[in-house]
């Protein structure tokens, strides 16, 4: 199964970006997902394909208009869930990125200006999506973030399934730490569990490390991670 993903955005040149690259770029190419990119304004009726208007009760910039933006919607055939990159959205989180990927595709609305007409929002049962606590100039490199977290997941993308089993934020922990070739550089080697070929105690080391990294730079997860709640 195809995953298929459809972006509504006011600057549909921005896509695939950084997608035509790397394990994004190769799935794409080999049809494990599809991407559409619809242009918003295309769905504006005046002759000036106006998209935007001032906020009701004023205030500074502009807001997505109702009419078209639901018009540019309803128009784009999809699977999946509607979602609207926002800073105010739910967090993106890996648990949120692994039911997306195990979904059949997604629609992605990218915000411009000040923001969307809540009416849309509600009407159109867009789930607000936040890629962190801070404002981006659009929606377009949010959606870009997204993609990029989900792609990587479906089946047939990362040449081994393990290489995601350890990752940061996998079972509620950041990632343990990762040398290479040469054992000794500037000094510092390889911690030497790493080279003794006792797997079991090299998985105890990551996931000790892994617990110290947690605890140290994400409290939060780490309180979620003993509690039980991860």
């Amino acid at each position: 199964m195809t995953f298929r993903a459809t972006v509504l955005t006011l600057f549909p040149d921005m896509f695939p970006g950084p997608l035509g690259h790397s394990l994004a770029g190769r799935a794409l190419e080999q049809g494990i997902w599809s991407l559409e990119t619809r242009d918003i304004r295309a769905s504006a009726t005046d002759r000036h394909r106006t998209v935007d208007d001032h906020p009701a009760g004023g205030g500074a910039g502009m807001v997505l208009k109702p009419d078209v933006l639901a018009a540019a919607i309803d128009a784009a055939p999809h699977e999946g869930p509607r979602l609207l990159m926002s800073p105010r959205g739910q967090p993106l989180t890996q648990k949120l990125v692994r039911e997306l990927s195990a979904g059949p595709g997604c629609l992605i609305v990218c915000g411009r200006f000040e923001g969307v007409d809540e009416r849309v929002i509600e009407g159109r049962n867009l789930m607000e999506v936040s890629v962190g606590d801070y404002v981006l100039s659009g929606g377009e490199p949010a959606a870009l973030v997204l993609l990029d977290a989900v792609v990587r997941l479906l089946p047939g993308v990362m040449g081994s399934h393990a290489s995601g089993e350890e990752e940061s934020f996998e079972g509620g922990l950041l990632e343990h730490p990762h040398y290479t070739k040469p054992n000794t550089w500037e000094g510092v080697e390889i911690p030497g569990v790493l080279l003794s070929g006792d797997h079991k105690a090299i998985a105890r080391w990551k996931l000790e490390r892994r617990k110290e990294l947690t605890k140290a730079r994400r409290p939060d997860l780490w309180h979620d991670h003993e509690s039980g709640k991860i």
